[in-house]
């Protein structure tokens, strides 16, 4: 199982001083827009996006079918199949992808300690 590009959303209080924080250690802006309260920032490999009001807690995020470029990679596992194989292993969904849909797709999971992985397809 490939789940893809690996990077972590923050919910942020203020972009503009996050960005800058970031900025200060390195990271620059990779996605994402201002005014759409939302920007991915990365430092050679690492991605994080920040994110201001769209969510409460900080979320792993990974984007089958990307790379860390957020460049489409030839083989890889789809969202549906991911979510089938992580529900036979008991596993529940916070939120799930239509199975009988193809394309982007997206579903949400929680581990352990109330961590929350959100595996997002984009194409």
């Amino acid at each position: 199982m490939k789940l893809g590009a690996f990077s972590i959303s923050l919910a942020v209080k203020n972009l503009v001083v996050s960005k800058e924080f970031y900025e200060n250690l390195g990271f620059k802006v990779f996605a994402g827009d201002l005014e759409k309260s939302y920007l991915i920032m990365k430092n050679e490999t690492t991605l994080i996006g920040l994110f201001q009001g769209m969510f409460e807690n900080n979320i792993l995020t990974f984007n089958p079918g990307w790379d860390q470029n957020a460049q489409e990679i030839e083989s890889f596992s789809d969202v549906r199949s991911i979510q089938q194989h992580i529900k036979s292993k008991g596993i529940s969904c916070i939120t799930e992808v239509d199975e009988k849909t193809q394309g982007p797709g997206s579903f949400m999971i929680a581990d352990p300690d109330g961590n929350v992985l959100l595996i997002d397809q984009h194409r």
